[in-house]
């Protein structure tokens, strides 16, 4: 850097001109020009995790050797005493450069206090949006409406698993619309299947894995904010059809009304043994199925898990909008806002918080069971050595181009906990869709007044 200021300073100077130019450098240069550019992280980091040594060397020492100009002051917390940091560090006024962040809760306050840099600009200018999902950037996932951090994963709280071999045997292909669904169940009851198995013993399954998607198909993409902005209620008739809907999967048989005394653990045996040909739940629950890398036990091997894949609830007619899933985006990093634009050190901030949710990061948490679902379209997932149900799940994402919110994502328990209990009395009969969002409507209004 010295000599190209020398360079610059003194071309087509020569003999005293040049003597003083070189003096006026040396007089305002120290040797900090030479020094790199120091980053403070906070870290979200399990020590005791059986990755952690292999995150230290592949994802941090990586970069650090790679991009010499820039050090890493980098500060590893887990758990409780990385939020009472954070909260330190809020206290005082002063963030790191770079830090872990969440969408939304638990970083909700970094977010809505607008701490964290906007990075759509840096996104655009880099074409990011060429190699991201469209759900990862959208600015919505996040509670400021702005892209403050880019997400290494993608959680969706809705998967639709197809078992292949079951609707082989019936000549059967997979459902495409509801109505294709609903005509399977008496070709699938024929041959002694059920049709789509749950665990709605627990009320908090049909919220989050079905419910949750169905609502957002019925009111469309930002309904939560629209009910929380007082735009909406969920007496409107978009969220009472929602849950008539769930009325009418029941009443078809398309989800038995056994399912509502199946419980979690008890279902994925189930499909596993070939009870019915789907089953719905969150892309997480494939960790069920594949090989358990402390015991070598299995409930579906590799080979069987070839003829299984994972999508999205088929299309229903009536929504508003389809090829949706509930989601809730990951983890990422945010950059400091009070860093100087265009500086040095957001350069290297961002260059970082590239590499962070990058290709080959987001590659090597798919290979360590650090996520299901990458952020990122430009991964070959087949070529990580998973187990096909792996890949099928980290393929998810690209089965749907909207994403609607997690209903206990979105509310207070206050809220979310009469829609668990609605959609329970709806499978039981003992209330309907109208008596369900009026209780809810009237717990809403009851936790704003509070």
């Amino acid at each position: 850097m010295i000599i190209k200021k020398i360079n610059e300073l003194i071309r087509g100077a020569s003999g005293l001109a040049a003597l003083i130019c070189l003096i006026t450098l040396f007089s305002g240069c120290t040797a900090d020009d030479d020094k790199p550019v120091e980053l403070r992280v906070l870290n979200y980091f399990d020590t005791t995790a059986a990755s952690s040594k292999d995150e230290v060397s592949f994802v941090w020492e990586t970069f650090e050797k790679t991009n010499p100009d820039i050090k890493i002051i980098r500060e590893d917390l887990f758990n409780t005493p990385f939020h009472e940091r954070v909260e330190a560090y809020l206290a005082a006024g002063e963030l790191p450069d770079v830090m872990y962040v969440w969408p939304s809760g638990r970083s909700a306050q970094l977010h809505t206090r607008n701490l964290f840099k906007n990075l759509e600009p840096l996104i655009k200018r880099d074409k990011l949006d060429q190699q991201f999902t469209s759900v990862a950037l959208d600015p919505g996932g996040q509670i400021s409406n702005r892209i403050g951090i880019l997400p290494r994963t993608i959680t969706a709280s809705s998967a639709f698993y197809v078992n292949l071999d079951i609707l082989d045997e019936c000549a059967l292909a997979p459902a495409r619309t509801y109505e294709e669904l609903k005509a399977q169940v008496p070709v699938l009851a024929a041959n002694g299947y059920k049709t789509v198995l749950m665990a709605n013993e627990d009320s908090w399954v049909m919220q989050s894995c079905l419910f949750s998607l169905v609502a957002g198909r019925f009111c469309g993409q930002g309904w939560t904010q629209r009910i929380l902005s007082g735009k909406a209620k969920f007496t409107d008739a978009d969220f009472v059809d929602a849950l008539a809907f769930i009325k009418t999967i029941y009443d078809d048989g398309v989800i038995s009304r056994d399912s509502l005394s199946t419980s979690y653990p008890d279902v994925t045996v189930q499909f596993a043994d070939g009870r019915a040909p789907y089953f719905i739940d969150g892309d997480w629950r494939v960790a069920a199925f594949v090989t358990d890398q402390t015991t070598g036990r299995v409930l579906i091997s590799p080979e069987r898990q070839k003829n299984f894949f994972i999508t999205v609830f088929p299309d229903i007619p009536a929504a508003k909008i389809n090829k949706s899933s509930s989601v809730v985006l990951g983890t990422g990093f945010g950059i400091n806002a009070a860093i100087k634009k265009g500086s040095a050190r957001e350069a290297a901030a961002w260059k970082l918080v590239k590499w962070l949710s990058g290709a080959e990061v987001q590659s090597w948490l798919l290979r360590t069971g650090g996520i299901a679902t990458p952020t990122r379209n430009d991964i070959n997932v087949a070529a990580l050595n998973l187990e096909p149900m792996q890949i099928a799940a980290g393929n998810l994402s690209k089965e749907y181009d909207k994403s609607t919110p997690v209903i206990d994502g979105a509310f207070e328990k206050d809220v979310y906990d009469p829609i668990n209990e609605g959609l329970r009395d709806i499978g039981l009969g003992t209330r309907t869709p109208r008596q369900v969002a009026e209780a809810v409507q009237a717990a809403f209004e009851g936790w704003r007044r509070d």
